[in-house]
């Protein structure tokens, strides 16, 4: 191997220009990168701009497409006027504005009862002894029920056929009576998800506890939980978002939300750009809670990747 020197006096590998600590640039060490280095970093830069070229030609062919397909459409004109019509596009938009609040303390607050509902039917789900089967049929039950049971149709019973029964003392509220039947079917949903989580940790992990002696309780709360609430944040990420959106539902109700709001205008203009208006609006307040669970995926899979997470 031919020894050289850099401008710098240092000595070198001939052709090698990443040796081991060698390609940190520290500031007041007179390193001067090798012209190997600095050609693999134009290279780099070079083949990301046009990386970076070719997706924006692409995107922008595919866009025009996609435009003049839609354009030249023989109904084009009708369904402009109907679904895209700017002046009751403004007139919608305050008004869903108001009605979307409705939608975000529905989230808010359904959001919260189902993870603490979902915990509870999972923990039944997974204690163990034969005293606790009873229980774990029917948390069993509640899961199999209400997954299966569509939200739309569990809505219509809620909502339609709570108040039909006249009792004393229930509410007879819309907003309260649907989001009685989101918190219903999303624990179902959050329960099996928090099952996978506890049943995912190692058996070794709770005889540990016991062995520093924790009771079967503490080792579930302070070791085993922990545990599965972590390895199961993205999939209760996207079941916030799926309930963020199916809040919307509560309308059939006459719940007034953004839905709601959207379809009282449509109804007396006879033009459906409200409809629009609406589910843009849903659209934009999803994709926030969207790319978080996106960025706690990945953030968790790099973690996992290097050991740091159990």
């Amino acid at each position: 191997m031919t020894v050289t020197k850099d401008e710098s006096g240092r000595e070198g590998a001939d052709g090698e220009g990443d040796v081991p600590g060698g390609d940190r640039d520290t500031p007041g060490d007179g390193y001067v990168p090798s012209p190997r280095r600095l050609e693999r970093e134009r290279h780099k830069r070079a083949r990301a701009r046009r990386a970076t070229a070719i997706a924006a030609l692409s995107t922008l062919v595919t866009a025009a497409v996609l435009y003049l397909v839609v354009v030249s459409a023989p109904g084009w004109a009708r369904t402009k006027e109907t679904f895209f019509d700017v002046q009751y596009a403004r007139e919608a938009l305050p008004k869903v504005l108001e009605g979307l609040w409705l939608n975000v303390r529905l989230l808010l607050v359904c959001g919260a009862a189902v993870l603490v509902l979902g915990m509870l039917i999972a923990v039944a789900r997974t204690l163990r002894g034969p005293v606790f089967f009873p229980l774990r049929v029917l948390a069993a039950a509640y899961t199999d029920f209400f997954r299966g049971l569509p939200l739309i149709i569990n809505l219509m019973i809620v909502v339609l056929g709570v108040p039909a029964l006249r009792l004393q003392g229930v509410t007879v509220d819309p907003v309260l009576l649907g989001g009685t039947a989101l918190t219903l079917t999303y624990s179902a949903y959050v329960a099996e998800v928090f099952r996978a989580g506890i049943e995912s940790v190692h058996p070794s992990q709770r005889a540990a506890a016991r062995s520093l002696g924790l009771t079967n309780r503490q080792a579930l709360r302070f070791v085993v939980l922990p545990q599965a609430v972590r390895r199961q944040v993205p999939p209760l990420l996207n079941d916030l978002v799926s309930l963020q959106k199916d809040t919307g539902l509560v309308s059939i109700g006459g719940a007034i939300d953004a839905v709601r709001a959207a379809d009282i205008i449509a109804g007396r203009s006879l033009n459906y750009t409200p409809y629009i208006v609406a589910g843009l609006v849903f659209v934009a307040l999803t994709i926030p809670m969207t790319r978080l669970t996106d960025w706690v995926t990945a953030r968790m899979d790099r973690q996992r990747a290097q050991g740091g997470t159990t």
